[in-house]
């Protein structure tokens, strides 16, 4: 149920004990039969087709410290890739990250994955610019600060609140709504920058924009500010460095083409004059320019940040109260919260002798191509001979592109250990499956720094079958592996809890007065003060620039980057750049594929977590996931709302339902990710998904040199009219088990 204090609480999770959502539950532990009849590393083709065979968990245990112990003798522990995406819990003990990385640091190491699907791009390309992501984030100008002052509130990628309904570590009061409803109230003025209408929830003006073109319209937006001398030239030349690199750019000088509203229009379709009103409006308002982190999941992603930092920098707001710049406004319930950041409870991990890691978003990469060389910000480094991959937290068949690329990769490794609740695509394709506890079956502690609350997350029933906490797990196998002093250094769970949290109480004395835990424990929630003084991003910065300079190597803002140009990547340059993206409409060579493909986050699950729930499958028609098309592209191909579409490219295809509005912009489709991945047959190469999961077709490539990053917005497609005989969707269909067929 949700908590009262909550006006906006969300419906994702409530229904988490229906018996839909349990009939997919993991009960014990399972072995692919080939692994375990045959050995290691066989008829690797089978996975995500193969039987089960459930083993008790004492003889799981010994078989995973087996394999574990053979790979890294055999190969090293850079043999080991360890897979997490944080999933599994809001709790901070019980956090498959935090877990799994604490277990294999304990055997010895492993290889990482480094920055996120999220925001790589950003994560790399920030830091040379401003600052740390995780920084800037923290940074945001908080919501009632813009409410007090702000005047034009300008969003690249909207301000989509189906992204607001959650935290990392859990949301308290969801406050978006509430704060764009105050903002629209005191007269804040809201322009959207999208190709979807509905990326802003009220009132606002829309710009539609063809996708990923961004960039070139913020060039544009500069070269009025510049040619009409509506830039804030002291604010640049005091706290800024890269403006004359800037501007000579910008008008042409040198590359010979001048970055005029007219030169932007025919690339991004916004009209020229309503470049050029937009861009005086910026300069005599107040003014807040926020992108999403959806502009950096494409093809040349560092550059739209860039870009927006560079066109509010010109304004000159940067460190002010109602102006400047966001990277996050929307994405994340957090962000523009009035609530005191504090580092909270947290798991040890411990060290990792490995050096190795892989960028995230190229797993396929590496498991297709052991030591071949990568570059990645500003250096190079080979890929490691992944022998073994462990997961816990996540689902790699949600997370990766390309993802009938990704199935040959995913045949690469000898052993595929995962950690799941349910059977998702990534567990049926595993060799050994151990049942993990969900959330409810658990005691934990839940905290999101700036939410306002520390929560005594209690467990409501003992865990289903023979489900066992991923602590309890990883203490069993380092148990048998000789290891388990090292990983649970003799505490149990319950004691893990007390532990952590005194230790964070002990951090944060000088901040806010913490009970005990036992008086935390039977409070059961804490609020936490609200500070006084609101947040304002790079207000100590520009109060004084000397002494509190950015982590930059000049200190102060990067428009033009010597250490960029250093790189000599032509794909990331040293500035903000247009660059044409790998797969544009713009481009004759794509025109067989005449639809711009965006994949966004989902209203009714949080990425693919609870697909199978009566929530996530109510937004479904027949099954599919929705395909939202503009009514002019799906009268042209014959198509009606509800009809059942074949989405399609050089990839792959999948099935959609094809939903139309008028909202969107023609040429341009949207499929919600997190559909559970259901090919008609694993064993094929581009076999038909019939749940609707557009990773099936969009492209595995990086951003740049520089960070590596996926580039999933960066994808065309066409879409025609299912003529036959309609599979079934079995994406929520149990495997099969060794004795449930007669052999």
């Amino acid at each position: 149920m949700a908590w009262e204090g909550d006006g906006n609480p969300s419906p994702i999770g409530l229904d988490q004990l229906s018996q839909e959502v349990q009939a997919l539950r993991i009960r014990r532990p399972s072995f692919r039969e080939s692994w375990l009849r045959e050995g290691a590393g066989a008829r690797r083709e089978r996975r995500g087709s193969d039987r089960f065979v459930e083993v008790p968990w004492d003889e799981a245990f010994e078989l995973v410290a087996g394999e574990l112990n053979r790979v890294a003798a055999t190969h090293g522990n850079k043999s080991i890739f360890g897979g997490s995406y944080g999933w599994g819990s809001a709790g901070r003990f019980h956090h498959a990250q935090s877990q799994i990385h604490r277990f294999l640091n304990a055997i010895g190491g492993y290889v990482k994955g480094r920055d996120s699907y999220s925001f790589g791009a950003g994560s790399v390309i920030m830091p040379h610019i401003a600052a740390p992501m995780e920084e800037l984030l923290d940074q945001h100008t908080d919501w009632n600060t813009l409410a007090a002052h702000n005047e034009l509130f300008v969003a690249f990628g909207g301000i989509p609140l189906r992204n607001t309904q959650m935290t990392a570590g859990g949301p308290s009061r969801h406050r978006v709504r509430e704060a764009l409803d105050q903002m629209r109230a005191r007269g804040v003025r809201f322009v959207n920058i999208s190709p979807l209408k509905q990326d802003i929830d009220g009132a606002a003006e829309w710009l539609p924009i063809r996708p990923g073109s961004d960039v070139a319209l913020i060039l544009a937006l500069l070269h009025v500010l510049i040619s009409e001398n509506l830039d804030d030239r002291e604010f640049l030349s005091r706290f800024c460095v890269g403006s004359e690199q800037v501007k000579r750019y910008v008008l042409g000088e040198k590359d010979g083409r001048s970055k005029t509203p007219e030169w932007a229009s025919a690339i991004t379709g916004v009209p020229a004059h309503k470049i050029v009103e937009l861009a005086r409006e910026m300069g005599r308002s107040q003014t807040m320019i926020n992108a999403s982190w959806s502009l950096q999941r494409q093809s040349h992603g560092e550059q739209p940040y860039w870009a927006i930092v560079t066109l509010a920098s010109h304004i000159g707001q940067i460190g002010q109260p109602g102006g400047g710049f966001g990277i996050g406004y929307g994405t994340l319930n957090s962000v523009g919260s009035v609530e005191l950041k504090m580092s909270g409870p947290r798991l040890p991990q411990g060290s990792n002798p490995v050096e190795q890691f892989i960028p995230v978003a190229r797993i396929a990469d590496a498991l297709l191509s052991p030591g071949a060389r990568f570059d990645y910000d500003g250096e190079t480094y080979e890929y490691p001979d992944i022998r073994l991959v462990y997961w816990a937290g996540g689902n790699p068949y949600h997370h990766h592109q390309d993802l009938n690329r990704f199935i040959s990769a995913w045949r690469k490794p000898e052993t595929i250990i995962v950690h799941e609740q349910f059977w998702t695509s990534s567990a049926k394709a595993a060799d050994i499956v151990l049942p993990a506890s969900m959330t409810l079956e658990r005691n934990d502690i839940g905290f999101a720094s700036r939410e306002g609350q520390i929560v005594a997350m209690r467990k409501l029933q003992e865990p289903l079958a023979d489900a066992k906490s991923d602590f309890d797990i990883f203490a069993g196998i380092a148990r048998c592996m000789g290891k388990e002093a090292e990983f649970t250094e003799g505490r149990t769970a319950e004691e893990w809890l007390e532990n952590i949290y005194e230790e964070f109480r002990r951090r944060n004395t000088t901040l806010v007065a913490l009970p005990s835990f036992c008086e935390f424990w039977e409070a059961g929630r804490l609020e936490i003060q609200t500070p006084n003084k609101p947040t304002i991003m790079f207000e100590r910065f520009r109060a004084d620039p000397e002494g509190h300079p950015l982590k930059t190597p000049s200190g102060r803002i990067e428009l033009y980057s010597e250490k960029i140009a250093g790189f000599g990547y032509d794909d990331c340059p040293a500035q903000a750049t247009w660059l044409e993206p790998l797969e544009w409409l713009g481009s004759q060579k794509t025109s067989s594929f005449p639809l711009h493909l965006l994949s966004q986050e989902p209203r009714r699950r949080l990425h693919s977590q609870l697909d199978h729930s009566p929530h996530s499958r109510a937004g479904k028609v027949m099954g599919r996931e929705p395909i939202l098309l503009n009514p002019k592209d799906a009268i042209a191909r014959g198509i009606a709302d509800g009809d059942i579409v074949r989405v399609f490219n050089d990839r792959g295809a999948c099935l959609a339902s094809a939903q139309l509005s008028g909202d969107l912009l023609d040429g341009v489709a949207i499929i919600a990710t997190g559909a559970w991945f259901d090919p008609a047959d694993w064993t094929l190469t581009k076999s038909l998904e019939k749940h609707g999961n557009p990773n099936v077709v969009t492209i595995d490539a990086p951003a740049s040199r520089l960070s590596q990053a996926t580039v999933a917005q960066s994808c065309l497609v066409e879409v025609e009219l299912f003529v036959g005989e309609l599979p079934a969707v079995t994406a929520f269909d149990l495997p099969k088990f060794a004795e449930d067929i007669d052999d």
